[in-house]
């Protein structure tokens, strides 16, 4: 198993890291924010006066793939990409770095879908009570906290991670 990571090096890993996070984050993002652009267009086509309400609540799914983004810059910082050039990073310190974006990775691709399935649900609340609507924003934040203990650990461990 060693072999392995040592044929990978430890930049590849820390790289790999930090793709995972921006990378899955903003596919989540694309799919939630998708779903729900998806619901409101039903909404609109019949509507088309409730578009600022349906807009933010797609772009509510969209944040996690900033969140990724954030991580992506934090770890390239922790690499050193932003102060004169990436140096030779150890095994364990690109593993270090890796399993550090891990959390933003998997928490931001995920909740970033299910907060998108929850703002296309309160789509319908927009159609069928639209002074209602900020109660789908808020069942949408209850998603949103979990995206942000992710990006909040990553970035806790990625401060620590050499």
């Amino acid at each position: 198993m060693l072999e392995f990571f040592e044929a990978f090096g430890g930049i590849g890993l820390a790289f790999l890291g930090a793709a995972l996070a921006v990378g899955l984050c903003c596919v989540g993002s694309a799919k939630g924010t998708g779903m729900v652009g998806e619901a409101a267009t039903g909404l609109l086509s019949e509507n088309p006066e409730h578009f600022s309400k349906c807009l933010i609540l797609q772009v509510l799914p969209g944040t996690q793939g900033l969140y990724g983004l954030v991580i992506w810059f934090f770890a390239l910082f922790t690499m050193g990409a932003f102060s004169g050039g990436i140096g030779a990073l150890s095994v364990t310190n690109g593993l270090t770095i890796f399993v550090s974006c891990i959390p933003m990775a998997l928490g931001g691709w995920l909740s970033a879908i299910y907060q998108g399935r929850v703002a296309a649900s309160a789509i319908n609340v927009v159609a069928k009570k639209p002074d209602d609507w900020a109660k789908g924003i808020i069942l949408c934040g209850i998603v949103e906290f979990y995206a942000i203990l992710s990006l909040l650990a990553s970035v806790l461990l990625l401060m620590n991670a050499l």
